[in-house]
């Protein structure tokens, strides 16, 4: 129950789906939790939910593709709880469209929350973090990051963006580079039962198609993730940066 005591975590996209997971378990694994999203009443009962179980959160809206409102929720973290020592970039949105439907205002609209808000969070998070010696960055990307998928070319697009991002920062941060003690690594859901997966599996048709093409036979859980980013967040990955973690019930190994 301790594997991230005494550590200040940032969860973007902490009101439902893979975030409100991932801030559930950082929070009883002993992080203090600064739970974000746009979606004020989910995020307020995360937060809620960590204090009923004797935790520590608090919930702040944000909207990841503000700078500002990065520059907000950094310093609201530090000036509260000392430092920062993890990000997790969660807030993510899904478009299922084909390229030729796909207009250039959605484009843009996904890879300003999927890819500018990750790269505003890894900007403003690492500044606070190589004040306090260190810290770690877990960005979400997705199996559709990995490898590519019908009907999700933005979506697709924004999360490989993601990846290599995670791999530049990995670098930059290493003490090879600028020496900031900072780990930057990428965890890569498969399709997972989250709100925004749903639409993919209401048709049980769909679902069955999704079902043939993962080896393991089932879809993924929000815990399956969370579980995957609680190892990156901690120390016992200190050896591990520019990674990507694959939590697909083996669907990228075809």
């Amino acid at each position: 129950m301790n594997r991230v005591s005494g550590k200040v975590a940032i969860v973007t996209g902490a009101a439902s789906g893979l975030g409100k997971a991932i801030a559930l378990l950082l929070a009883a694994e002993g992080a203090k939790v600064v739970a974000t999203d746009i979606n004020e009443a989910g995020g307020k009962a995360v937060a809620d939910e960590v204090s009923k179980k004797g935790g520590e959160a608090l919930f702040v809206r944000q909207d990841v593709t503000s700078e500002s409102e990065w520059i907000g929720i950094v310093g609201t973290t530090t000036e509260r709880y000392g430092r920062l020592d993890i990000l997790v970039n969660c807030a993510g949105v899904f478009l299922d469209a084909s390229i030729e439907e796909t207009t250039l205002e959605k484009w843009r609209w996904v890879l300003s929350i999927n890819l500018d808000g990750v790269f505003l969070g890894t900007k403003y998070a690492s500044q606070a973090m190589r004040k306090t010696g260190g810290g770690s960055i877990v960005n979400l990307s997705s199996a559709g990051g990995l490898v590519g998928t019908p009907n999700a070319s933005a979506y697709a697009a924004s999360k490989g963006g993601v990846r290599l991002l995670t791999k530049a920062a990995a670098i930059e941060y290493s003490k090879a580079h600028l020496d900031y003690n900072i780990r930057v690594n990428s965890v890569h859901p498969g399709v997972m039962v989250t709100p925004m997966t749903d639409p993919m599996v209401a048709d049980p048709e769909g679902e069955k198609a999704i079902l043939e093409w993962i080896p393991m036979g089932r879809l993924g859980t929000a815990g399956d993730v969370a579980y995957a980013v609680l190892y990156l967040a901690s120390d016992e990955s200190k050896y591990v940066t520019g990674s990507e973690t694959v939590v697909d019930g083996g669907w990228t190994a075809h």
